[in-house]
C-alpha cells in the first residue's frame, strides 16, 4: 500500500478548475517529483494534499486514511508537513521562535530540543543566528529556516515546493544535500521543483502536470530520456 494516493482529484479556485482528475502514488521512503510550467496545478496538488485547499471530487489517502476533509492542522499531527513556496517564514520572530512555530502541535519538550538540536546539525548557520529575526537573514537563509521549521513538526511525508527558488546555484546545491540526508533519515518527500534536472537527479519517480492533469510518468530516467520532457524541461539537451 502506498503512503500517499491521490484518486481522480478535482479542485477549484471558485470557478477555476485547477486540478482536473489527478492521480498519483508516493510510496514510503521515496522522493517523488512533480514538474510542470508555471500555472500547472504544482502548488494546488500540495495544497490539496495539505489540506489548505479542498478536493470538489476524488480522495487523498494516507497511510490507508481518507483525509480529503480532515483539517489542516490534524493533517500536519497525522505527519504530514509542508515547505511552502516563497518560504513563508515569520519575518518579526528569531530563528528559534521560528522553528518553535514548526512544533505547535507536539507537547513533548525533550523530544522538541532533540528535534531543534538535529535541525542545527543540518543548517548550523540557523545556530549561528539563532536570536536573528528571521526578516534579516539571506535568502537562502530564509530556505533553511522554512526546512528546519517544517522538520520541527517531525513529518513522516515531506511535501516541498519550489526549494531552489531564487537561490543562488551553490546554495542550491546545499538544499537538496539536504533533502537527500532527510531521506536518508527516512522522510518521504514529495517534491515540486522548477529545475528539472536537479529534480530528476535527485528523486525516485516522476510525475509530469499539464493543466491540472499528469501527462507523463514513470521512473526518472524514463522521463530524462523522454523527448517531450528533454524538450520542454531539460532545454533539449
Amino acid at each position: 500500500m502506498a503512503m500517499l494516493e491521490l484518486h481522480d482529484v478535482h479542485t477549484f479556485y471558485g470557478n477555476i478548475h485547477a486540478l482536473k482528475g489527478l492521480s498519483l502514488t508516493v510510496d514510503a521512503g521515496e522522493i517523488v517529483t512533480l514538474i510542470g510550467a508555471n500555472g500547472a496545478g504544482k502548488s494546488t496538488t500540495l495544497r490539496t494534499i495539505s489540506g489548505l485547499q479542498r478536493p470538489r471530487m476524488g480522495k487523498v489517502i494516507f497511510e490507508g486514511a481518507d483525509i480529503s476533509r480532515v483539517p489542516a492542522s490534524e493533517i500536519v499531527r497525522k505527519g504530514i508537513v509542508q515547505v511552502p513556496e516563497g518560504r513563508r517564514i515569520f519575518a518579526t520572530l528569531t530563528v528559534r521562535e521560528n522553528l518553535e512555530m514548526g512544533a505547535y502541535t507536539r507537547d513533548d519538550k525533550d523530544e522538541i530540543a532533540a528535534t531543534m538540536a538535529h535541525v542545527f546539525e543540518l543548517f548550523p548557520r540557523l545556530k549561528e543566528r539563532i536570536k536573528q529575526t528571521g526578516g534579516t537573514l539571506s535568502g537562502g537563509e530564509q530556505q533553511m529556516l522554512a526546512v528546519g521549521r517544517a522538520l520541527m513538526a517531525r513529518p513522516r511525508l515531506l511535501l516541498m515546493d519550489e526549494p531552489s527558488m531564487g537561490l543562488a546555484p551553490i546554495l542550491v546545491e546545499e538544499i537538496f544535500s539536504i533533502i537527500q540526508e532527510i531521506s536518508r533519515e527516512g522522510v518521504t518527500i514529495l517534491l515540486v521543483e522548477q529545475n528539472a534536472h536537479v529534480a530528476l537527479s535527485l528523486a525516485h519517480r516522476g510525475y509530469v502536470l499539464g493543466t491540472g492533469k499528469i501527462t507523463l510518468q514513470g521512473s526518472v530516467e524514463a522521463l530524462a530520456n523522454n523527448p517531450q520532457v528533454r524538450a520542454a524541461y531539460l532545454g533539449g539537451v
